[in-house]
């Protein structure tokens, strides 16, 4: 800025470098002159002005903004579709889906998480299909089995053929050693060579104190532990040496139909291409449909209700039956690699950006199945082409935040879930960010496409302190956290999050409370047992006119909400007293 000066004309005969010191003098008295004055005495002075802080912008509202619940029905459709087969590993329907979410994933500005800087992890595996026959000779009559209809049976063991002869038959139980409960099944018994006969879930321990509920202090009552869980059962038999396994399924206790069962590993199956990994089962493991299994006993001499009783008690020996069991397996098997699909938003913070928070959702499903003549396409619209849409709307959601996440967030579309949760497992004995680095773990197996409802429910209630920051947020829609309804049906154990529990990584997994605003009980009751029934696993499984998102769209707020919460936070979740998990120590 440029000052211009008219002096009088008597000054200016003054020298000139007197004319200069006036003018600076000028210059400071004009400086001076916008200074502000004391207050006159007895008067409160003015105060200053002070800029204001810039206000703190709250990203979550923007970032709520981007979700969509006709962007995720899109998506939903798409997976679901025809074109993709139904997304069985080791099949076109595989690499369809891959390259989808590599385009997706990378579309949406996430850098690559997978191996060598790509988007997808490798993940090895071993498919078979196991075609089985089994005969039960009991007191030296043979009783024949039809497979399917009475018996699910394979094998995972690499022989073209599996032959088993004369194996003595034992009724075990729940086949369980659980040393805090002071419960032993198996008593030492030397089990090597023979079929375990075995009842589902976990010892059902009536309360001494109203014996029409569970013993609390006794595999947690009413919840199932991971004791109840065939995996634990045929890993089980297989450390004391058996032949074979057949589980007695019964709905309620099992938590889903036959049928589940038949589709489930009435077909092809995998297991990691790993010698450990085989080794988990004993040579033929399967299920016996309860009626079956009742008449086989009966023939025996045996009632299914007074073993059950028997097994009730901490005292409970194993029972010989006069029974052999004669397994003959035809085995087929290809090497298949298939794969994780892994994308990453890099933390902002120098430290913490080495942390990460995890979304995992299972891409795959069934697949087609041509069994009996027919060509049909499992959609697994629900399971899980829900969940992994869901999981590129918070994606969406995330990448478009300002300020982004301190610390990483990683999204994982894992392979094999419904084989095993092994894309988890993989994942978990290989992780492309150190489990100990692994704040936490969101898993979403599954949306709510029955409308809003009052609150949500958390699979394995009380385990870590994720849920505490989920009734927080959950307050804010005006809804309320609850144990989940159905704690015997073991869903804490049935999806990936368990494979990083049991790694040490505290989990938040959650589905929509079953009580639908507008709705009534009986009416919901009746729309969820319809899904459970006669859709779950089965081809059924595909977008319904009828479906309604609103309540899908609240549980993606809570997603997103809680993700950036905990990566944003400098305490991280943890493990609540009495979990049956928690993070190995450094």
């Amino acid at each position: 800025m440029f000052l211009l000066l008219r002096l009088p004309d008597g000054l200016r005969r003054v020298p000139l470098l007197f004319r200069h010191s006036l003018l600076l003098l000028v210059l400071a008295l004009s400086a001076c002159a916008s200074l502000r004055p004391a207050a006159p005495p007895g008067l409160t002075p003015v105060p200053e002005t002070v800029a204001a802080p810039a206000p703190v912008i709250d990203p979550l509202p923007a970032a709520r903004a981007q979700l969509s619940t006709d962007d995720l029905l899109a998506d939903i459709r798409t997976l679901s579709s025809d074109q993709f087969e139904g997304r069985a590993p080791g099949t076109p329907g595989e690499d369809l889906t891959v390259e989808w979410l590599t385009n997706r994933l990378r579309a949406l500005g996430l850098q690559p998480g997978g191996d060598g800087g790509s988007y997808v992890q490798q993940v090895p595996l071993v498919a078979f299909t196991s075609q089985a026959s089994l005969t039960v000779s009991v007191k030296g009559k043979p009783h024949p089995l039809v497979a399917q209809r009475d018996f699910v049976a394979w094998s995972a063991a690499p022989l073209r053929e599996i032959a088993l002869d004369a194996s003595e038959v034992v009724f075990v139980g729940y086949g369980v050693i659980a040393p805090e409960y002071g419960w032993n099944d198996f008593k030492g018994m030397d089990l090597r060579g023979k079929t375990l006969l075995m009842l589902v879930n976990d010892p059902q321990v009536p309360d001494p104190a109203n014996p029409d509920r569970l013993d609390p202090a006794m595999f947690r009552g009413d919840a199932m532990t991971y004791y109840g869980r065939w995996t634990y059962k045929y890993e089980m038999a297989a450390r004391l040496g058996a032949a074979a396994v057949l589980i007695i399924h019964e709905p309620a206790l099992a938590g889903y139909p036959w049928q589940v069962v038949v589709n489930s590993w009435g077909r092809e199956n995998f297991v990691l291409s790993s010698a450990t990994h085989n080794s988990d089962y004993p040579l033929v493991p399967g299920w016996i449909e309860a009626g079956r299994a009742r008449a086989l006993l009966a023939a025996a001499g045996y009632d299914l209700e007074r073993l059950r009783a028997q097994a009730l008690r901490a005292d409970f020996r194993p029972v010989r039956l006069p029974m052999q069991a004669r397994f003959r397996v035809q085995n087929r098997w290809r090497e298949v690699r298939s794969a994780n699909v892994v994308a990453r938003l890099p933390g902002t913070d120098a430290l913490l950006g080495q942390e990460a928070v995890v979304y995992t959702a299972h891409w795959d499903h069934f697949g087609r199945d041509s069994r009996n003549g027919q060509d049909r396409i499992y959609h697994g619209a629900i399971d899980n082409a829900s969940g992994v849409a869901a999981m590129l709307q918070v994606a969406r959601a995330l990448q478009g935040m300002q300020p982004k996440p301190r610390r990483s967030v990683v999204f994982i579309a894992t392979t094999a879930e419904e084989r095993g949760l092994l894309g988890a497992r993989w994942y978990v004995r290989h992780p492309l960010v150190p489990l100990g680095q692994t704040a936490a773990l969101f898993n979403i197996d599954g949306i709510n496409p029955f409308g809003r409802s009052v609150g949500v429910d958390v699979i394995g209630y009380g385990s870590n302190t994720l849920e505490d920051l989920l009734v927080d947020a959950a307050l804010n829609q005006q809804r309320q956290v609850y144990a989940e309804a159905q704690p015997e049906l073991g869903l804490a154990y049935r999806s990936d999050q368990f494979e990083f529990a049991r790694a040490g990584v505290p989990g938040l997994f959650f589905t929509a409370h079953p009580v639908l605003r507008g709705h009534s009980a009986e009416e919901t009751r009746r729309r969820i047992q319809q899904y459970d029934e006669h859709e779950y696993h089965t081809p059924e499984d595909r977008v319904r006119e009828d479906w309604d998102l609103s309540g899908a769209g609240e549980d993606l707020a809570l997603l997103l909400e809680l993700g950036w919460q905990v990566a944003n936070t400098d305490t991280l979740p943890r493990w609540k007293e009495g979990a049956e998990f928690s993070r190995p120590a450094p």
